[in-house]
């Protein structure tokens, strides 16, 4: 027998050998996964943010597929309509999701900055603050470096130019929380959000007394208490010398933002809610 044709017919022979071997492999070693988790991961975003407490998007369709209710279970990235359509091929009735956004706890611009030095080293809000202070007075402040910017997987967030602090996209955020995590300052929060209010939050995280505060900067809360008489809807709270407003509580009516005397309180919107 030609030697070509006896090496044909023994690749045959073990190509025949291995291909059963793996049809016993694959049927013995089988896993089945229902179907759903497919479709339902199909309607997820896929950026494995994790805001819904899992460890990703998969995590989160398998989740689904298997639970019993589907309450305290919602993906940031879907919105309502997506959610009903999860419910629907699982099965369940989908929960109310609770929308939150990202808002920034600083005002800490290049116009009421006063540089004291100027950071030039790599470009991390985690290495500079694990260095030094920054490069102004106020040691609670934004550091401009980005990390909250690249660690959103929706590209929600930017560094403006003109003052070097982020900013959020409402319209893209999703409220997954990458940011707050990013930021080595806790200077982002994840507020509850409804379209049909403005949301209002203190823009500084400055914890000094008062009178450092102002020193420190132009825009910094000093804890006066103004914002919470003129709050009544007990939504805000004084602590350390410094200012905080409960989205949960807060309604939007902004009563307390140009009482402000140090125009410490921001909102994504002028819209006045009426008195309740």
């Amino acid at each position: 027998m030609p030697p070509i044709l006896t090496s044909l017919i023994v690749l045959g022979v073990i190509g025949l050998i291995a291909g059963v071997l793996l049809y016993v492999a694959a049927k013995k070693f089988h896993v089945y996964e229902d179907p759903r988790i497919g479709e339902v991961e199909e309607l997820l975003p896929g950026a494995n943010c994790g805001g819904c407490g899992l460890t990703g998007c998969h995590a989160f369709a398998v989740q689904a597929a298997t639970a019993d209710t589907l309450e305290g279970l919602s993906c940031t990235g879907v919105d309502e309509a997506g959610m009903n359509r999860i419910a629907e091929i699982v099965g369940l009735k989908a929960a109310p999701a609770r929308k939150r956004k990202a808002v920034i706890k600083c005002s800490l611009s290049c116009e009421v900055r006063d540089p004291r030095n100027v950071y030039d080293g790599i470009r991390s809000c985690a290495v500079e603050a694990s260095l030094y202070q920054g490069e102004s007075d106020c040691v609670y402040g934004c550091l401009g470096c980005g990390d909250c910017v690249r660690a959103c997987p929706f590209d929600a967030m930017s560094i403006k130019p003109s003052d070097s602090l982020p900013t959020v996209d409402l319209s893209k955020c999703v409220g997954c929380g990458k940011c707050v995590a990013a930021c080595p300052r806790h200077l982002v929060e994840l507020y509850d959000y409804d379209p049909a209010r403005p949301m209002v939050w203190v823009a500084c995280s400055n914890r000094d007394r008062g009178p450092v505060a102002m020193k420190e900067c132009s825009v910094a809360c000093i804890g006066c208490g103004i914002c919470k008489k003129k709050c009544t809807h007990d939504a805000i709270t004084i602590t350390s010398f410094l200012a905080h407003i409960d989205s949960s509580k807060c309604v939007g009516c902004g009563e307390c933002i140009d009482p402000c005397p140090r125009h410490s309180i921001a909102t994504n919107q002028r819209k006045r809610m009426p008195a309740q």
